[in-house]
């Protein structure tokens, strides 16, 4: 049973050209899940070749606009570009109800404007949400694919999860936004590929916008990861959703280097930073 991870977006709520919005894509033998939505996810998703109507579930980490932002363009085109439509089985943590409610609710003239022209649509998109409950190593899923749910650290963005998918003694662990806590290090424990969001608290914090320096305090440093993964034992370190985005040039000033070095010091495992786009084997 292959697993693999697909870096469908690698950016941060600041628009980036060649960095589309939070979003992760992992396939177990033709089955797919992704994992957050974030700005231009369904771009990028094309560009896989996987199509929304190939996403088995769709999982939040949290709903900060950045990670949830095209939800609503997943629902929609999975809808009428199904024949007939399916489903799109939503988990996230408490609130995602609401939150697909309300997206619905902001659908409606568009899900009625094409009901009413297609003979062919009778209902809307169909969106079952489940909810986690807040327990450490909730099981959300169990049928030859694992995917486990525990709470992380992401206040005052509240409540907020990591997941772990687990296939064929394979694991990766999509963390999302959150700073080290005890959930996120027995989640990650003896995992094959850890994704972390992080942040280059050394340059950030010289940054006199008040408003920019607050994401460090509900965000993991590049020295954070680096030391969950270590605590943990995992076997590759993903750097995601890098704040400020490395620079264009490797070798340069916050190059892609200057964040692995950096990690490097805390952690001996592999450690890479994605592109979006970029697959990852897990587990081999």
């Amino acid at each position: 049973m292959a697993l693999e991870l697909v870096m469908v977006g690698t950016g941060s709520p600041l628009p980036d050209a060649s960095r589309a919005g939070p979003s992760q894509l992992v396939g177990v033998d033709g089955r797919w899940f992704l994992f957050d939505a974030g700005r231009g996810c369904l771009m990028r998703l094309a560009a896989t070749g996987v199509g929304p109507a190939q996403i088995e579930s769709l999982f939040l980490t949290h709903l900060h606009s950045d990670h949830v932002t095209d939800v609503n363009d997943v629902i929609t085109t999975r809808w009428i570009t199904g024949f007939p439509g399916s489903p799109l089985p939503v988990v996230g943590p408490a609130g995602t109800q609401r939150f697909v409610e309300d997206t619905l609710r902001m659908l409606e003239p568009d899900i009625g404007w094409r009901v009413a022209h297609h003979d062919d649509l009778v209902t809307g998109p169909e969106v079952p949400v489940t909810e986690t409950t807040g327990v450490e190593g909730e099981v959300v899923l169990d049928d030859g694919v694992r995917i486990i749910a525990t709470p992380t650290d992401h206040r005052p963005v509240h409540p907020t999860v990591a997941y772990r998918v687990e296939a064929d003694g394979c694991s990766v662990v999509l963390a999302g936004d959150t700073v080290p806590c005890g959930g996120l290090d027995l989640l990650c424990a003896g995992a094959d590929v850890y994704v972390q969001t992080v942040v280059r608290d050394d340059v950030i914090r010289n940054i006199p916008l008040r408003r920019l320096r607050d994401v460090l305090d509900y965000h993991s440093s590049v020295a954070d990861a680096a030391r969950t993964a270590t605590r943990a034992g995992v076997g590759t370190l993903v750097l995601n959703h890098c704040v400020p985005t490395p620079g264009p040039d490797p070798d340069g000033p916050n190059g892609r280097n200057e964040w692995l070095a950096m990690a490097a010091e805390h952690f001996d495992g592999e450690i890479l930073l994605p592109d979006d786009l970029d697959r990852i084997s897990v587990g081999t």
